[in-house]
């Protein structure tokens, strides 16, 4: 793809917001990047790096290099009897990726089905569903620092993944780019993991007593499909809030308040509570503002109806995290990244 001017965004994103580009060119691999990032006209510019676009709201224009990562490629790195080490190129569709492993028998990622975006985003935002998060199978990533080209291996610790958090939303932002994640994942012996969200339910539902990687997958994509949007026909950026970490003293006075309230355990004297239900509690389920408005089905989800702007989007998430800070004195965390 050559080098575009003052390119349109809106196809790249998943919320479907009309914003433009200074420029905006793809890469492949480590040597493709290099060379965009040296080019006389373009190594002044700041950077935005996208891969599905499925965690972004665009509020303004974006001055400067949007470069699109699609690095291909599954490969098996190394493998025994009882796991598999795989690496995607950070440029892979992450539900791609999860169907591919699912269909060797790889387990792992199957808690994962059906999660927007590509490879290369799982890691900065250490994605996670259904009780599982990246950093359960990860084993390393390669990225390449801007400030010398040179491709860096990153291990599990060094990624300092958190909830919704790694090194490269926080310390590495701006300063890497992603260009391949490894996971270990098992070939037999694997743990099904029905304990969360609605699997067991969904499983129940289907007579399934012994359930296979690919049931737990099947299970996680009926639940996803069922009450998430599809961005092709609404847009949106999946959960555009954090599920808010408190004090257990601050989650048990909600819970007396509200004994449906879900809580769960997040460590000593924390806890974890429900961003969704919190909102829906401040009656905004399905509320709609002019051209956008909070999803029918989930309340985490902010939604494009067609024609909305970032900024209305932003001022919508605005009024959420007011209600709920009034009503709970809970303060909730935008998940999206916001340009």
């Amino acid at each position: 793809m050559p080098l575009l001017r003052h390119a349109d965004l809106q196809p790249y994103n998943t919320f479907g917001i009309a914003a433009k580009a200074e420029a905006l060119a793809r890469f492949a691999t480590a040597d493709e990047l290099r060379g965009l990032l040296a080019a006389p006209e373009l190594s002044a510019m700041q950077r935005l790096v996208l891969g599905g676009g499925s965690n972004i709201l665009f509020t303004r224009d974006f001055d400067g290099l949007v470069l699109l990562n699609e690095v291909p490629g599954i490969t098996v790195v190394r493998e025994d009897e009882d796991h598999v080490e795989v690496r995607a190129g950070a440029g892979v569709v992450w539900h791609h990726l999860v169907m591919h492993c699912v269909a060797q028998g790889w387990g792992g990622l199957e808690n994962l089905s059906l999660i927007p975006g590509k490879v290369g985003a799982a890691p900065m935002q250490n994605i996670g569903a259904y009780g599982v998060e990246i950093k359960d199978s990860f084993v390393s990533l390669e990225a390449l620092r801007l400030a010398d080209g040179e491709v860096v291996n990153f291990g599990l610790s060094e990624c300092a993944f958190g909830y919704r958090e790694s090194f490269f939303k926080r310390e590495g932002r701006d300063r890497f780019i992603i260009l391949s994640v490894n996971f270990r994942l098992t070939k037999r012996a694997h743990r099904i993991r029905t304990d969360y969200g609605n699997i067991a339910d969904e499983l129940a539902r289907q007579y399934i007593t012994q359930p296979t990687i690919k049931d737990v997958s099947d299970a996680v994509i009926a639940i996803r499909s069922s009450k998430l949007p599809d961005p092709a026909v609404l847009g949106n950026a999946g959960s555009f809030f954090k599920n808010p970490v408190v004090e257990s003293t601050v989650a048990e006075r909600i819970k007396v308040a509200n004994p449906s309230a879900p809580v769960y355990s997040a460590g000593p004297g924390h806890s974890k509570l429900a961003a969704g239900w919190l909102i829906e509690q401040c009656g905004w389920k399905g509320k709609r503002l002019g051209h956008c408005g909070v999803h029918e089905k989930q309340a985490l989800v902010l939604v494009n109806h067609g024609g909305a702007t970032g900024a209305e989007i932003w001022d919508l998430s605005d009024q959420v995290l007011r209600s709920v800070r009034e009503r709970f004195g809970v303060e909730l965390e935008r998940e999206v990244n916001v340009v």
